[in-house]
C-alpha cells in the first residue's frame, strides 16, 4: 500500500513551504538575477510566487481532499461494519445478516453486484445471498453456483481473487446463458470457525475497471462480520439442540413418573373390580371399571398429548412462535378447546429461555384441557420492551388460590411451571378466582 502524508506533516508542509520558498527564491535572485531587484523585475517576482503559490496550494487542498475522501470511505465502512455487528447480536436470522453484508460491502465499494455462498463440511450449499440483481434475472439464471471455476478457486481453496476482467482468466467457467456481463471482480474466502465456509464477493466496479487493494481489504473485513454471523448461528443452533435434548429428557421422565402413578392406580382399580366380581357384587365392580375406564381415556389424551409436546421443538428454519404456533393448532383438534392465538414471529430467545417458555405455555393448556371445563383460550406472546410476555387465558371454571395453598400442596402443576420461569430469570403470575376462569401470565427477558 502507498504512503501516505499526515494531517500533521501535512500542516507542516504547508507552513514551511512557502516560507522556505521565499527565502530561497530571494537568495537565488539576490545573487544570479541583482538586475531583478528593480520595480519590473519585484513586479514579475511577485507574479511568479502567486503562480507558484496557487499550484503549491492547489496541492495541498487537492492531499486533503483526498484525505476527507478516505476519512469518509473509513467512517461509512465503521458505520456498516458496526451495523453488521449490531445484526449479529440482535433478533435478525442469518439469512437477513448475510444479505445486508452483502448489499452494504456493494455499495461501500461502489460495485454493480454482489453475493456471498455458504456451504457446509460436504461442499453442500446452505445459503446464498445476491445483490443488486433484480429476481427476474435472478430467476433466468437459475440455480445459484456451487463452487466452480473462480469461485471455487474462493469457495474452496480459500484464495483471494482481484481481476481486472474475470472473462479472460482461464479458470473462468459455467456462466450460464442468461448471467449478466461482468468483468472487474474481487472475491475474499469467508473463514469460519464452525464446520461451515463461504465466499463473499463483488463485481463491476463503477467508475474504473479494477478493485484496489484497499477495496480488498474493505471486502475483508466485511467477510469477517460474515464468518462471525454463521458461527454465531452455528452455535445458536447448538444450544438450541442442547436444550431441546434436555428438555425432552426432563418430559420423559415426567411422563414416566405420571404414567408410573397412572399405573399403579390402574392396577389398584382392577385389583378392586376383580374382587368385587368375584363376591358377586356387579355393581360395585361396574363403578370400578368405570372409573378404570377413564383413567385409560385420561392417560391416552396426555400420552398424545406428551408426544405432541415432544414433536413441537424450536430447530432450524423453525422460530420458537412458529413451533408454538404448530402445536396449538394440533392441540386445539385433539383438546376440542378453541383457541385465538395471537403470537409475534419476530421474537427470538436465548435457546434455555424460549424451551422453557414453550413448555410452560404448554403446560398452562393441558391445564385448560385437564381442569378448566373452558370452551375458549386466548394466547398472547408479544415483546414488551427487554421482556417477552405470554398470557394464556382461559374461560373456564377456575379455582379458589388460597384454599390450595391452605392445603398445602400445588395445584395444577403451578409450581413446575413457576420454577421453569424463575430458572431463567422471569417472572410468573396467576389470576383466578371460582367462576372466573384463570390467566396465567409469563414474563421472560428478551435476547
Amino acid at each position: 500500500m502507498r504512503s501516505r502524508v499526515s494531517l500533521a506533516q501535512l500542516k507542516w508542509i504547508a507552513i514551511l513551504g512557502p516560507a522556505f520558498f521565499v527565502a530561497a527564491f530571494e537568495y537565488a535572485v539576490w545573487a544570479l538575477y541583482p538586475q531583478l531587484l528593480s520595480w519590473p523585475g519585484r513586479l514579475l517576482m511577485a507574479a511568479f510566487t502567486l503562480l507558484v503559490f496557487l499550484f503549491f496550494f492547489g496541492a495541498v487542498f487537492s492531499a486533503v481532499g483526498a484525505m476527507h475522501q478516505r476519512l469518509e470511505r473509513q467512517n461509512r465502512e465503521l458505520l456498516a461494519l458496526h451495523q453488521a455487528t449490531v445484526d449479529i447480536h440482535g433478533e435478525l436470522g442469518l439469512e437477513a445478516i448475510l444479505h445486508q453484508v452483502v448489499e452494504q460491502a456493494r455499495h461501500l465499494l461502489d460495485a454493480r453486484y454482489g453475493a456471498v455462498t455458504v456451504i457446509d463440511e460436504a461442499d453442500r450449499l446452505l445459503e446464498f445471498r445476491h445483490s443488486g440483481m433484480d429476481e427476474e434475472t435472478a430467476e433466468a439464471i437459475g440455480d445459484p453456483p456451487v463452487g466452480h471455476g473462480l469461485l471455487g478457486v474462493v469457495l474452496l481453496g480459500g484464495e483471494r481473487l482481484r481481476l481486472v476482467d474475470l472473462q479472460r482468466d482461464p479458470r473462468s467457467c459455467g456462466f450460464p446463458e442468461h448471467h449478466p456481463e461482468m468483468h472487474s471482480l474481487l472475491a475474499v474466502p469467508i473463514l469460519c470457525k464452525s464446520p461451515f465456509r463461504g465466499n463473499l464477493y463483488v463485481s463491476e466496479k463503477r467508475g474504473v475497471s479494477v478493485f484496489s487493494s484497499e477495496d480488498e481489504e474493505t471486502l475483508v473485513r466485511f467477510a469477517a462480520q460474515a464468518a462471525l454471523a454463521i458461527d454465531s448461528a452455528h452455535l445458536h443452533e447448538q444450544l438450541r439442540s442442547l436444550a431441546v435434548a434436555e428438555e425432552r429428557a426432563r418430559i420423559a421422565r415426567e411422563m414416566h413418573d405420571g404414567m408410573a402413578q397412572v399405573l399403579a392406580y390402574v392396577n389398584t382399580k382392577a385389583q378392586a373390580a376383580e374382587e368385587h366380581l368375584r363376591r358377586g357384587r356387579l355393581d360395585r365392580a361396574a363403578h370400578q371399571l368405570e372409573e378404570l375406564s377413564g383413567a385409560a381415556r385420561e392417560v391416552y389424551t396426555e400420552v398424545r398429548e406428551g408426544i405432541l409436546a415432544l414433536r413441537t421443538s424450536p430447530g432450524p428454519g423453525q422460530s420458537m412462535p412458529k413451533a408454538l404456533m404448530a402445536f396449538v393448532e394440533r392441540w386445539q383438534e385433539q383438546a376440542g378447546v378453541k383457541v385465538h392465538a395471537r403470537i409475534d414471529e419476530r421474537i427470538d430467545l436465548q435457546p434455555a429461555v424460549e424451551i422453557q417458555l414453550l413448555r410452560v405455555v404448554q403446560e398452562a393448556l393441558s391445564n385448560v384441557r385437564k381442569h378448566s371445563g373452558a370452551k375458549f383460550v386466548e394466547l398472547v406472546m408479544k415483546r414488551d420492551g427487554t421482556l417477552v410476555e405470554a398470557l394464556v387465558r382461559d374461560d373456564g371454571n377456575g379455582f379458589d388460590p388460597e384454599a390450595t395453598e391452605r392445603r398445602g400442596r400445588p395445584r395444577f402443576g403451578l409450581s413446575i411451571m413457576r420454577e421453569r420461569v424463575e430458572s431463567v430469570g422471569g417472572q410468573f403470575t396467576i389470576d383466578t378466582g371460582l367462576g372466573r376462569g384463570t390467566t396465567v401470565q409469563v414474563r421472560v427477558p428478551a435476547s
